[in-house]
């Protein structure tokens, strides 16, 4: 049968691509596909222009939601037996969405992510799957990177959000995204709980996705990146895991913080910090619930996670090669060891 899958695209601020990219979308062949296209703040117009177009729906809350808080209002609606995420600055490729649906059905997947190329060359990688670091890091997998060195399927620590595809039921059964992450880790945090479910997270090489990809640094981006890592740890992690990890992540918390003043961050990452005690009830709250629904232990996914930094997206700070040697050194010695 032909899968029927709904895309959600959040249209924010100055976007050019969105008109593109749901057409992208909607002429994806051999799936009965529909979009739902959040107005999160888009100073473009395209949502108005998208407006009454078949198989879109346009919906505008009436504050801007973030990344998390806008998919779950765009997914809430959404009719598809699968639910695709496509940022508003990526094109599908015509088969993009039925490669990736085919992967999320196969029993024991829970997250198919597609090979997300750089819109500057498509031949190159701009994600083949997200790396995760242990303190909670993640990046851009393959950054760069010829294509056709990523070109067999692979499982992978976390998805892509740029390009991903799951069951609406699945997505539904995990709550979607906790919309205090507003935006980044968020797709890390769904990821790793998939495979706290005994649920792969698969790369899909052949699902080609086109991202035209600007990596850039604000404060609000800072306060969330460092925040939401540290929420992400916190949360997902058992606790003999966090006692075993915890003079690492001290460690890589004295880096950041001299990292955030040598830039000019560290008000933002203070403010992670303060975020996290202020609402230290709802993180305690959010950690029961993600321990309480997991049925394969931090044992079990150790090996998914890396003890070693390397973000080709990203200029490394002077000594990265101490630092690395260091904590995947520890890694390796504290890691939690499936020994079944």
């Amino acid at each position: 049968m032909t899968p029927a899958v709904t895309a959600v695209v959040l249209a924010y601020g100055d976007e050019p691509w969105v008109e593109r990219c749901v057409e992208a979308i909607l002429a994806s062949a051999d799936v009965r596909v529909d979009v739902v296209v959040v107005d999160n703040g888009c100073t473009t117009g395209a949502p108005e222009r998208l407006r009454g177009r078949r198989d879109v729906t346009v919906l505008v809350p009436a504050v801007n939601l973030g990344f998390a808080g806008g998919c779950n209002t765009g997914a809430a609606v959404a009719g598809g037996e699968f639910l695709a995420l496509v940022n508003a600055d990526a094109l599908v490729h015509p088969d993009a969405l039925r490669r990736l649906c085919a992967v999320a059905a196969i029993p024991g997947v829970g997250i198919a992510s597609g090979s997300i190329r750089l819109a500057e060359d498509p031949s190159r990688m701009n994600s083949a799957g997200n790396p995760v670091h242990f303190t909670g890091l993640s990046w851009a997998g393959g950054f760069g990177e010829p294509a056709v060195d990523h070109a067999v399927p692979a499982d992978v620590a976390s998805a892509s959000g740029a390009g991903l595809v799951l069951r609406k039921d699945l997505w539904d059964e995990l709550g979607g995204f906790a919309p205090d992450y507003f935006a980044y880790v968020e797709d890390t945090e769904l990821s790793l709980r998939c495979w706290q479910r005994g649920l792969r997270v698969v790369f899909v090489p052949d699902a080609v996705v086109v991202h035209r990809y600007e990596f850039s640094r604000n404060e609000l981006k800072n306060f969330l990146l460092e925040r939401n890592r540290l929420l992400l740890v916190l949360t997902t992690y058992e606790r003999r895991t966090l006692w075993r990890l915890l003079p690492a992540l001290l460690l890589v918390e004295v880096l950041m913080g001299c990292l955030a003043m040598a830039q000019g961050w560290a008000g933002p990452k203070a403010r992670g910090w303060w975020w996290l005690v202020r609402r230290r009830a709802w993180v305690a709250e959010r950690r029961r619930l993600i321990q309480s629904e997991r049925t394969v232990g931090d044992d079990g996914i150790a090996l998914l996670l890396t003890g070693r930094l390397s973000m080709g997206n990203v200029s490394a700070p002077p000594g990265m090669g101490v630092v690395n040697a260091v904590l995947s050194g520890y890694w390796r010695l504290a890691r939690p060891v499936d020994r079944g």
